[in-house]
């Protein structure tokens, strides 16, 4: 066994691996007794809110809130010159501060925060500061950013050194790209668009801020990332990070859009370190979808060159980003537009060309599937029209260009274990796919497609050698264990995992174990809920801090018991003798001897990735994973062509795990990817006019409703992942992203035209029908758009 993974043995030899037990949270949850960040009071606790920009592009002249301090119950109020520290999730884009000094960048963003006695004081306050400004041109979309702004123009973020509005530009090429185009027999060429849309988590942003009388500050956040959120909030309040504790209550939902530092969580510490009292920030929906860091505007440019037999010769990618405002992920999100796409199918060359603008709307950062969703939905949808141009079943054509286990892609990353086949093959016989495609009624059809994610970054955000996660497990008298680990938990059921992978290793029940997570004042550092890692990284921490643990009770018993330590056995609250199960110890009993003869019983672990999953080249840093997941899916779907709506009758789901280490949380996880991804693909969308977000609401934002989920069919592959702890895998993120592009290409099915752009609205539909709309084309000139 290796210092990280499970061996073989302890990939049959099961307690609670596998068994479907209710979560150790749930109770609390669907009982309302779970305690979330809007749920936390404290004495004296002042209220929060923060003064919006009206603009989209504007120079702040001046900022006078004496009006504002002098309604009663007003207690205090700042601006950006009282915080102008720059911050940012990434090293390489330091550039929001709490409240815009000097400019602001879009419709929403903080100018001033005010706190008072209660929130209506504190929103009547804002009412009454009086901001003076000098309106600018906005940018409002990619090909308006690419553009050169010119003497006469303003840049969004003036100190760019590029003459547009660019964020960033990446060129990556692997193999021979040209000759693979040329030794091609054909070459597919087309363009699609993803529409960005938000999270829409059902509980909305909350933070609360105490100062103690020690002068030690505590900020409960709904927050992903305690880790990052600790980092930041040292820097932009200028104070010793040993000085402040963050926790991370319950998350109601998150998604990626409470994975990064945002304004009300730093002003409401800054404004109980000046107050001295608690202070409560909690975002209204509307700010929720100013706060945004959603699924990226994403146009896509997609030319694959295909040898006769199916082969993919040569692919090239180009990604145009609208990134919104600010950084936020955005550097690494464009690379993931490029990274992922080669880690499904095999290539023989591969080229990618990405670029992230600013433009004057909310800023755009991850979400689930975090930069992978929307190229995948157009090379999923470019591979159905190659395997009907080449007379292919869609699903055979998939399995024989599939990436093979323990392999390279083209781009160097490290695959393991890899069950993409085997979900190919349980979603095309589970629905017919091929006795169904293309001979359906018009009006109905059946699409499929495929997906990769990861199973967490290979490297953190700010390089260093450090582990990426790390757990303390505890043992006491009574045979009660603790676990102690800095994930926050946002609904995944990442505590359960913890939970369920300690009781495994020392052979107790998982209600035996008590989880204490998201605290860093009392938990080892983990990065945080993100890029579905919490499993593969936190889980190995876990087990091999309780692995320690077992090491000294295993010792302890076995003298007890007169056997060999590695001849004990954990299961059911017993320590016994693996060839004499009747000779036995009850955990507690072996326990207090392993206390007696060793001390304190606690073990300490970590999980560091390994090292070697990547190749030597700028931007390589993005992609790496110690494991990859595999998804599948088919969708079936009927479309009126009178209306032009599409109705989803069936999404079949296909996972790949590694080990499940409970059926029922992956049935789950692959469920809700199935809804969400249903969303994005027919409804969902982060709509302007002009300069203002059209639908910052759940009315008219539109999400799927009970009464349109179709029957979701969840089926669970298991494969042997050496690495993950218990053989464990993902399963938060990668379901999602094969659903959008299966029912794209079940409605191209369906209809016998293709829409190259989301979501597939009723219009579109129309559209394609009346052979108004084709193929995507830009503005500008493809090649003109990378420079």
């Amino acid at each position: 066994m290796g210092k990280n993974g499970a061996s073989r043995t302890e990939l049959t030899e099961r307690h609670v691996v596998g068994a479907a037990l209710p979560r150790i949270d749930g109770y609390a949850k669907v009982t309302g007794a779970a305690i979330f960040a809007d749920d936390i009071a404290l004495p004296r606790m002042l209220f929060g809110k923060l003064l919006r920009s009206p603009h989209a592009h504007a120079r702040i002249l001046s900022i006078d809130y004496a009006n504002a301090l002098r309604l009663p119950g007003v207690v205090a109020i700042a601006v950006g010159s009282d915080l102008p520290v720059r911050y940012g999730i990434l090293p390489s884009t330091q550039d929001e501060t709490v409240f815009a000094i000097d400019k602001v960048r879009y419709i929403g963003e903080p100018v001033a925060g005010i706190v008072a006695e209660d929130e209506l004081t504190a929103q009547r306050a804002a009412a009454l500061v009086e901001v003076r400004y000098d309106a600018l041109p906005s940018v409002m979309s990619i090909e308006d950013a690419l553009l050169d702004v010119g003497e006469s123009g303003e840049k969004i973020h003036p100190e760019s050194r590029k003459q547009s509005n660019v964020h960033k530009d990446v060129h990556l090429t692997f193999g021979d790209i040209e000759a693979g185009f040329a030794g091609a027999d054909r070459i597919f060429e087309d363009e699609y668009f993803f529409e960005g849309n938000t999270h829409a988590a059902l509980e909305e942003h909350s933070a609360v801020a105490s100062c103690g009388a020690d002068g030690k500050l505590t900020l409960w956040s709904s927050t992903q990332t305690p880790h990052y959120l600790h980092r930041v909030t040292a820097a932009v309040l200028e104070m010793p990070a040993s000085r402040i504790r963050i926790i991370a209550p319950p998350v109601g939902g998150g998604f990626g859009g409470k994975t990064e530092p945002v304004a009300h969580e730093l002003a409401a510490a800054y404004f109980a370190r000046k107050t001295g009292r608690p202070v409560k920030f909690t975002l209204t929906r509307e700010e929720v979808f100013y706060t945004h860091r959603g699924r990226h505007p994403v146009r896509i440019h997609l030319q694959t060159g295909i040898t006769s037999d199916g082969s993919i010769a040569a692919c090239r990618l180009q990604t145009w980003l609208d990134g919104g405002a600010y950084g936020s992920y955005g550097v690494a999100t464009t690379y993931y537009t490029g990274a992922l796409l080669p880690v499904t199918y095999k290539m023989g060359a591969y080229a990618f060309d990405g670029c992230r603008v600013y433009t004057n709307k909310p800023p755009c950062g991850p979400k689930r599937g975090h930069g992978t969703t929307q190229p995948r939905y157009a090379f999923e949808s470019q591979l159905d029209s190659i395997a009907t141009a080449l007379g292919l079943d869609a699903g055979a054509y998939r399995t024989a260009i599939a990436i093979d286990p323990y392999s390279r892609t083209v781009n160097h990353l490290r695959v393991t274990s890899c069950g993409m086949r085997e979900a190919l093959s349980a979603v095309t016989e589970r629905t017919d796919y091929g006795e169904k495609h293309g001979k359906l009624a018009p009006g109905r059809g059946i699409g499929l497609a495929t997906s990769a994610y990861l199973c967490g970054a290979g490297l953190p955000i700010y390089w260093n050698p450090m582990p990426h996660s790390g757990a303390v497990v505890k043992v006491d008298r009574g045979g009660g264990v603790t676990v102690f680990c800095g994930t926050s938990d946002c609904g995944q059921g990442s505590q359960n995992m913890l939970a369920v992978i300690v009781a495994e290793t020392l052979g107790v029940e998982v209600l035996d174990v008590s989880v204490c997570a998201g605290d860093t004042d009392l938990t080892p550092v983990d990065l945080g809920s993100y890029s579905s890692r919490v499993t593969f990284m936190a889980g190995n921490a876990a087990r091999n801090a309780a692995h320690e643990v077992r090491e000294r009770i295993a010792a302890a018993a076995g003298a007890e018991l007169g056997i060999a330590p590695e001849r004990c056995a954990f299961a059911s609250g017993r320590v016994f003798d693996r060839k004499q199960p009747d000779r036995a110890l009850s955990f507690v009993d072996a326990a207090r001897a392993a206390e007696a003869r060793f001390g304190t019983l606690a073990g300490v672990g970590s999980y560091t990735p390994p090292a070697d999953l990547h190749g030597d080249f700028k931007g390589s840093g993005v992609g790496p994973s110690p494991a990859y997941s595999y998804s599948a899916c088919v969708a079936e779907v009927n479309v009126d062509f009178e209306t032009g709506e599409v109705r989803v009758e069936r999404i079949v789901l296909a996972h790949d795990c590694g080990r499940a280490l409970n059926p029922t949380i992956v049935e789950g996880q692959i469920e809700g990817s199935a809804y969400m991804g249903m969303g994005e693909a027919l409804m969902e969308e982060s709509a302007f006019r002009d300069d203002l977000h059209r639908i910052p609401n759940l009315l008219d934002y539109k999400t799927p409703t009970i009464l349109d989920t179709p029957r979701i069919e969840a089926i669970v592959i298991e494969t042997e992942e050496l690495e993950g702890p218990y053989g464990a895998k993902e399963a938060g993120e990668g379901p999602l992203n094969p659903v959008i592009p299966a029912i794209a290409n079940a409605v191209a099915d369906a209809i016998g035209a293709r829409i190259y752009a989301t979501p597939i609205t009723p219009e579109r539909v129309l559209q394609a029908l009346d052979g108004t709309t084709g193929p995507l084309r830009l503005r500008a000139p493809v090649a003109a758009r990378t420079a």
